[in-house]
């Protein structure tokens, strides 16, 4: 995996046009792979991709220039390991394949970083750590590390830390396996930082982080008979403030919330979220575009954001009845659903995310178009992630779509758009208005203006 030289990080500057204009602060085509996962860590300093070849790039925001205080920094290579290695399952004669799924960051507790990496079966614990001195000096070892013979050794030597160029170390402290039947969709850490969970198609286990060889089953929706199966887990996340909270999302639309302190099985929610079906809209494609790709807490812990096929929707963790907010990402598709089902497209898992302050939403779409909404204002602006755009002081312009009728100049006709090309995986800065999107195997990292 390689970082084309021509389009390494770039800082940008441009005019003050509108609150909404983006500028590209940083393009990356890692060409050995498509991207599954992107993700800051808790400071935004770093940022995480995982790819389908099962390797973890991680990117390092370089300091601002004491010359120039007021520019933003860039993100930098800052180490690539490889994560996981396919693997065969010869009980069952499965291939196992190598694909990152999810990648979550600990908090980080002293000068190393910590991270949860995960395929379809396993969770690995990592320790990114610097090295720039290395020791010297052993009396039973000699300076290649071989065992010197004691009857040599005339004279006692005190070891020494000698200066080395920094080097970036990526090892396995944890190993999470064989918990998991079915493929796992999502992680997350709890907020005691001492336990994450880790959830399957049919079930969602608690892990404690020191401990690899067992873990505790807290849902589990498999049906006795599988020919009664209705629904599958589609995502999970624990509450950012309340340990004992969490919920998860299901193949019918639906968002549980779950309390560990009522049972230490959450079969029985706590909480249901669902909005009643429109009888008149009901149609052969209703339940696989209400299926929740992603669910996720604001940072305040008061909202849940969820994201279907076609729309966004924030709920108040206090309002189960119907969502407070519906956003329609690309509602011109509905027409299309048929050739979309047809291409397998309309099974597409697009994820959300939330802006730190939990007043704008993200999420993709078709076309390497991304969406935002604004709570507060109720706009909403489509911008794209291209390689015509990676260009020195290139400006994000907000995009159109046109359904139907005379199309414009500045906009592209419904029937012109590429989903090939298609934004499943985003991250926002947790402080700041920097964004990380994913394009197949391109990264783009952008920034709002710079007054």
């Amino acid at each position: 995996m390689h970082l084309l030289e021509e389009d390494q990080g770039r800082c940008v500057k441009g005019r003050n046009r509108s609150e909404h204009l983006y500028y590209i602060i940083f393009y990356a085509s890692l060409s050995a792979d498509i991207i599954s996962t992107v993700e800051f860590n808790s400071t935004g300093e770093l940022l995480a991709t995982g790819d389908k070849g099962g390797r973890v790039v991680v990117f390092q925001r370089e300091q601002e220039s004491k010359n120039q205080p007021h520019r933003r920094g860039e993100y930098n290579v800052y180490s690539t390991f490889q994560s996981h290695e396919p693997e065969f399952d010869y009980l069952k004669s499965l291939e196992i394949e190598e694909k990152i799924n999810k990648i979550r960051w600990l908090p980080q507790q002293n000068a190393a970083y910590f991270l949860l990496s995960t395929n379809d079966k396993t969770v690995k614990l990592w320790k990114i750590s610097e090295r720039d001195k290395r020791p010297e000096g052993y009396n039973l070892k000699d300076e290649e590390g071989r065992i010197r013979d004691p009857t040599t050794i005339t004279s006692l030597r005190v070891p020494v830390l000698r200066p080395m160029d920094l080097m970036v170390e990526a090892t396995p402290r944890r190993i999470f396996s064989n918990a998991h039947t079915y493929h796992i969709n999502s992680i997350s850490v709890n907020s005691d930082y001492e336990t994450y969970m880790s959830t399957d198609d049919l079930r969602i286990n608690l892990w404690n982080l020191e401990i690899t060889n067992r873990s505790f089953n807290i849902v589990d929706i498999k049906p006795a008979n599988m020919e009664e199966l209705t629904e599958v887990i589609t995502a999970a996340e624990f509450h950012p403030n309340q340990c004992n909270t969490f919920v998860y999302s299901s193949s019918k639309g639906s968002i549980r919330l779950c309390d560990m302190r009522t049972s230490a099985l959450c079969d029985n929610h706590s909480k249901l979220f669902e909005e009643p079906e429109d009888p008149s809209n009901r149609s052969f494609f209703s339940e696989i575009i209400s299926s929740i790709s992603d669910v996720k807490f604001s940072h305040s812990g008061r909202y849940l954001m969820t994201r279907d096929y076609l729309t966004v929707k924030v709920w108040d963790i206090n309002m189960e009845s119907r969502p407070l907010e519906t956003y329609q990402v690309h509602d011109y598709l509905r027409s299309k659903l048929c050739s979309l089902y047809e291409n397998d497209f309309i099974f597409d898992k697009f994820e959300c995310v939330w802006n730190g302050t939990d007043s704008v939403l993200m999420t993709g779409s078709y076309n390497n178009f991304f969406r935002m909404f604004d709570r507060n204002t109720k706009r909403d602006v489509t911008l794209e992630a291209s390689r015509e755009n990676s260009k020195p002081r290139a400006i994000l312009k907000p995009r159109k779509v046109c359904v139907g009728g005379k199309r414009r100049k500045d906009e592209i006709s419904v029937d012109s758009l590429d989903f090939s090309k298609k934004i499943l995986h985003t991250a926002w800065h947790p402080n700041e208005n920097i964004i990380a999107v994913a394009a197949t195997n391109n990264l783009y990292i952008f920034q709002d203006k710079v007054n």
